[in-house]
């Protein structure tokens, strides 16, 4: 039997059952009716103090709350600007301000010592290095912002006076 025609009886096979449960599902007694009626009408003047639900909150969709963290703003190319909070209570996530909207990014483990924090549901993927950060869309494959420093890494780096400067040695 080939692969098609085995796929071809599965399908046939579940809808079948498909249409047999609905089928069982709308044979209901008289008796049986007539208890649920009487059900649904005690339970409409309950129905009306019914508590609103709460959805889960969603970590990648929602955005972050950003009270006492830690803020370090980045200049980047190109005019671009970014701002980043961090809890210190919570080193696996931050949130990053990106073109007026707020993203919570989680932790991802690197090999190289970077700082790289994604948020899989919009594709953004922020990597910070010492000399610089930079912001990727992994959705459409491109940087979004690079070249972005934040005050201490715009400052210039001064050689320490206890570093000994070039030594000339001479071959005779």
């Amino acid at each position: 039997m080939s692969l098609s025609k085995l796929l071809l009886a599965c399908s046939f096979a579940l809808a079948s059952m498909t249409l047999a449960a609905g089928a069982h599902a709308d044979n209901a007694t008289p008796a049986n009716a007539s208890a649920k009626k009487s059900v649904k009408k005690a339970g409409k003047s309950k129905a009306a103090a019914k508590p609103v639900e709460t959805k889960a909150p969603d970590e990648d969709a929602d955005e972050p709350a950003v009270t006492d963290s830690a803020v370090t703003e980045f200049d980047c190319e190109l005019g671009n600007k970014i701002t980043i909070y961090e809890n210190a209570g919570d080193e696996a996530h931050i949130a990053l301000r990106w073109k007026k909207r707020l993203h919570r990014l989680t932790r991802v483990g690197t090999t190289t010592g970077a700082h790289r924090f994604e948020n899989k549901l919009y594709g953004l993927i922020w990597i910070g290095i010492p000399s610089k950060g930079m912001l990727l869309d992994s959705k459409q494959n491109r940087q979004l912002a690079n070249e972005c420093r934040n005050a201490e890494q715009l400052k210039p780096v001064t050689a320490n006076a206890a570093e000994p400067t070039s030594t000339k040695t001479t071959i005779q």
